[in-house]
């Protein structure tokens, strides 16, 4: 146990404390963003892959049963994280968390003129799905631990934008998002909308047929 706590302690604070102090954005300065977000990705993986083996070793400590309907519920809010994630990886989305840099595409926004964190719902959807069929304390202490990061990480990001962006550049990108829900709706809709919403689907099914081999549970056998 003491082992999975000082592991959550450095992966929590790894993703708060260079946005909190400025280290990040001074690090960004110096050896320029590629450079910084390839590296700090890189320990990212090493640290989740360090935690979810501390806590695979932590003491089972049961709060709830695993359920079929649980696992179902699971499943749909996996697969909505699945197509959140698809959607959004590939969008430039100057908001919030993207792999493409640029201006957002005003005429053909996608999820984006639906939510401005496509990427961080999908990771606050799918650590809350797992929050739900894996009901002891280390696990809820893990998966909860990255839902509330989701959640505080969004006014972060925000302001972190308006501060890079300016007030014009702030109320441009805002833009994909205006009108009433069924006009932000028309504008999402694209082919490119349809193939990202496919490739979330085969996301969704990849990750079911291979979380046994990956993780050592086969979540079909709840069904």
């Amino acid at each position: 146990m003491t082992e999975f706590a000082l592991v959550l302690i450095l992966f929590v604070g790894s993703h708060v404390f260079p946005a909190a102090t400025g280290l990040r954005e001074r690090l960004m300065l110096r050896f320029g963003r590629p450079l910084y977000l390839t590296v700090y990705s890189g320990l990212s993986v090493v640290l989740l892959i360090w935690l979810v083996s501390a806590a695979s070793r932590a003491p089972y400590i049961g709060v709830w049963q695993t359920t079929r309907y649980l696992v179902v519920g699971s499943m749909a809010l996996n697969l909505l994280a699945a197509i959140l994630l698809a959607c959004g990886v590939l969008r430039a989305n100057p908001l919030s968390i993207s792999l493409q840099s640029g201006p957002t595409d005003v005429e053909h926004p996608g999820v984006l003129a639906v939510t401005r964190h496509p990427i961080l719902w999908a990771l606050f959807l799918w650590a809350l799905a797992h929050c739900l069929v894996n009901g002891d304390v280390v696990s809820l202490t893990m998966f909860g631990g990255f839902a509330l990061l989701c959640v505080v990480s969004r006014p972060v990001l925000e302001k972190r934008a308006a501060r890079r962006l300016g007030l014009e550049g702030y109320r441009s990108a805002m833009a994909v998002r205006e009108g009433d829900l069924s006009q932000r709706l028309g504008r999402a809709a694209s082919r490119q909308l349809a193939m990202e919403i496919i490739a979330g689907i085969v996301v969704f099914g990849l990750m079911l047929m291979f979380h046994e081999a990956l993780l050592g549970v086969d979540p079909l056998v709840y069904l």
